[in-house]
């Protein structure tokens, strides 16, 4: 009797041992409940103070960052050779319009205010037609506030500002040196058109066609002692955005990387010492590494949410498949760097108070 009492007591616990471990499964796999395995004789916490005490914690981890800034990387492939460049042309592989269109509108919903599209090179794709169609629906569509593009300008005709100027508040063009030996070095050369040349003449269509223009520069080993106080007070940008030139595993560094950008890459020091020799111009924006890697949304060609945390993209599932709340949430998105870097500013030129 002693034995059979003893084997039931036993089975008792190990049903209760079994059932337990369902719940904490359970709680492991979805969250519900706190991770804890309440075995037999173990005190357990009431189910108003459980939800009192996870309440709170619950609704910080789930809280989805509002994608109010996103860049778009709709295509990958670029005519120039940029050797420090952290976006490389891995795939060539664009959405169609129609799904780009479905993105950025349900971007759109989850409360995106601004759209930044970039590459890769945006103008490579029907000459410019692609960017320019998508450029128009966030903005006549959409009714974003603000709708940019970021190109290096090689491919840039006038005839799309007369077709499609309306609907872009800001050309952000790529150059990072005054001098056209050192944009060649770089990579930043295509024959014998000049990249410096160039740059004045797009200047002059902003003007011409009520577009913001902005300048962006990557600070690296052949341009950091280079002095282009002159240069930006003459093209007068809204925005100089000076970025420190960044490594990221699997694009620019390492062995599975289409870049060797390592011969690129300068000291914080360094950095630190151009900033300060420019410090006058008063439209500079500087962007340090600390400040780049977890303060952007970046969605790649296939509308993935691109995590650089750990230093290297990794992508979350597409907006398309999961929607944006749910991709959002492995993006690594920073949203107070975001708002410390100065993310959020004046970016409809419909509040900008500019002498186009």
């Amino acid at each position: 009797m002693q034995l059979d009492a003893l084997w039931h007591r036993s089975l008792a616990v190990a049903r209760a041992v079994v059932a337990a471990l369902k719940v904490w499964l359970h709680a492991l796999c979805w969250g519900l409940i706190p991770l804890s395995l309440p075995l037999p004789g173990w005190r357990r916490v009431s189910a108003p103070s459980l939800a009192t005490s996870a309440s709170p914690r619950r609704e910080r981890d789930d809280a989805s960052p509002t994608p109010t800034s996103v860049n778009y990387h709709f295509t990958r492939q670029c005519n120039y050779k940029c050797g420090f460049c952290f976006h490389t042309a891995k795939t060539s592989f664009v959405l169609p319009l129609e799904e780009a269109k479905k993105g950025l509108a349900m971007l759109k919903e989850a409360g995106m205010e601004k759209i930044n599209f970039s590459g890769g090179e945006p103008f490579l794709q029907d000459r410019g037609e692609f960017v320019g169609k998508l450029v128009q629906f966030c903005k006549q569509e959409l009714k974003l506030p603000s709708v940019s593009i970021v190109s290096n300008g090689s491919l840039i005709r006038e005839w799309w500002f007369k077709k499609y100027g309306e609907y872009l508040d800001i050309l952000a063009i790529s150059c990072d040196s005054f001098n056209e030996d050192v944009n060649i070095l770089i990579g930043r050369g295509q024959g014998k058109k000049n990249h410096v040349e160039n740059l004045h003449k797009l200047r002059q269509w902003c003007r011409d066609y009520a577009v913001a223009f902005k300048i962006n520069s990557v600070i690296n080993r052949f341009n950091v002692e280079e002095d282009m106080n002159e240069q930006i007070k003459a093209l007068n940008p809204v925005r100089w955005k000076v970025f420190q030139c960044l490594l990221i595993e699997g694009e620019n560094t390492g062995e599975d990387a289409l870049r060797e950008a390592e011969k690129f890459v300068i000291s914080d020091e360094d950095f630190e010492k151009f900033l300060d020799h420019h410090k006058d111009v008063s439209c500079l924006v500087p962007e340090s590494n600390q400040k780049m890697r977890d303060s952007y949304l970046i969605l790649d060609e296939y509308m993935r949410f691109l995590n650089c945390t750990n230093g290297r993209k990794e992508p979350s599932k597409s907006i398309l498949d999961v929607g944006v709340e749910a991709a959002i949430k492995f993006s690594g998105f920073d949203e107070k760097m975001f708002l410390k870097r100065g993310g959020k500013y004046v970016w409809s030129k419909a509040d900008m108070k500019l002498d186009w």
